[in-house]
């Protein structure tokens, strides 16, 4: 089950601008280790989710993963070959629009190694680039 939201009161959004640095959310609050966005942008439902269990298989039980983002926008689009008009395509995907300096994804309860070879490969599967974050960096 894809994460989206379960109810909103506009289905479909506009587009709309993603400018800014990130002021809430730009520190850690619950694990030790964090992902911290460097861009602009928006991160699909499928990446959040490909990332989780990346996380999960990684950590292997042990450990926690805090998700600090939720795709809370609808995108759509049209069919292919569709001519003009005819109102505002269907619903493709959702996604979490993310500022600069926010904090994506946060890891706690392992140790400085395993999270940093963790979070790396899952700023792979992320179109924005990250910066892996400590405890330590952020005080």
């Amino acid at each position: 089950m894809p994460l989206m939201p379960r109810r909103v009161k506009y289905r479909k959004f506009q587009r709309g601008k993603n400018r800014g640095i990130a002021v809430r959310g730009s520190e850690l609050s619950f694990g030790e280790f964090g992902l911290k966005s460097l861009q602009n942008g928006a991160i699909k439902n499928t990446q959040i989710e490909a990332v989780r269990v990346l996380l999960a298989r990684q950590l292997r039980g042990s450990g926690k993963v805090w998700i600090r983002i939720f795709p809370h926008k609808s995108v759509t689009k049209k069919p292919a070959e569709t001519r003009m008009g005819k109102g505002k395509g269907d619903i493709v995907f959702w996604v979490a629009l993310v500022r600069r300096g926010a904090v994506i994804f946060e890891l706690g309860g392992v140790p400085e190694a395993i999270a940093r070879t963790a979070l790396r490969l899952a700023a792979f599967k992320l179109p924005l680039r990250m910066k892996f974050i400590t405890r330590s960096e952020t005080i």
